[in-house]
């Protein structure tokens, strides 16, 4: 049985998933991925990383990341961990904890002492119970995992430093692991960014631990990921602009 069903049941989150994965599979139609899904996705990827960097307080231009202008290490983290995603795909239901050490050294790296690289600062307990729902797991619609195993990093912040990186990129491993994102074209992180006062409320609200408050965050990452589904049509059309 799937331990997360109950989820579900609260008010308007099954119809608010439900429409976020229409948003995916209309924006997976775009003409641009027939024959440009290389570029698409390689935008994508660097639209997330700089938006999660911005998440972590560190905003830098869009352009100037693609130039190769910027050192911030928070920066150079989250491009580090965008990069290294595809190789982590098959391993996280397999051994969830190794993931989540390895996208910290990955973030973190030049942010933190190199003894702290890896290392839980606290939450032990929480994260081996979410370790366990991860792995193995087929049950759960694969949008309402990610959603939760995001919402369980952003509160715990189980790590030095960069954590949120650590959250969001785990959250679009289990996207794109469990088939909903396999191209990786959901730039969830540029949602995020876009609705930010809505996902650090949301994120706080989840946190209390409240139907409410899950029932908050739920519907605030379903409207994130329609917001990333966007993306890919922005993106996809700057690309046929350019051909």
């Amino acid at each position: 049985m799937d331990p997360l069903a109950p989820l579900l049941d609260l008010a308007d989150v099954a119809p608010a998933l439900a429409a976020a994965r229409d948003s995916v599979d209309a924006a997976m139609r775009h003409r641009a991925l027939r024959r440009h899904g290389g570029q698409v996705a390689a935008e994508a990827s660097l639209r997330a990383a700089v938006a999660s960097a911005a998440l972590e307080g560190n905003r830098h231009d869009l352009d100037d990341v693609r130039a190769g202008t910027i050192t911030d290490p928070v920066v150079q983290g989250a491009l580090r961990v965008a990069e290294g995603i595809g190789g982590l795909v098959d391993l996280w239901p397999r051994a969830p904890r190794q993931v989540l050490a390895k996208l910290h050294v990955l973030a973190a790296r030049g942010v933190v002492p190199a003894d702290d690289l890896g290392r839980l600062t606290g939450g032990a307990e929480r994260i081996d119970a979410l370790a366990a729902l991860v792995a193995g797991n087929e049950e759960t619609p694969p949008l309402l995992l990610a959603a939760i195993v995001h919402a369980e990093l952003i509160t715990l912040r189980p790590f030095a430093g960069p954590a949120g990186v650590v959250a969001r990129a785990a959250a679009r491993l289990t996207l794109i692991g469990r088939g909903f994102d396999p191209r990786g074209l959901v730039a969830v992180e540029a949602g995020h960014l876009a609705r930010e006062p809505e996902y650090v409320g949301s994120a706080g609200a989840y946190a209390t631990g409240t139907p409410d408050g899950v029932r908050s965050w739920l519907r605030h990452y379903a409207a994130a990921v329609t917001a990333g589904a966007g993306e890919i049509s922005t993106i996809g059309d700057a690309v046929l602009a350019a051909v």
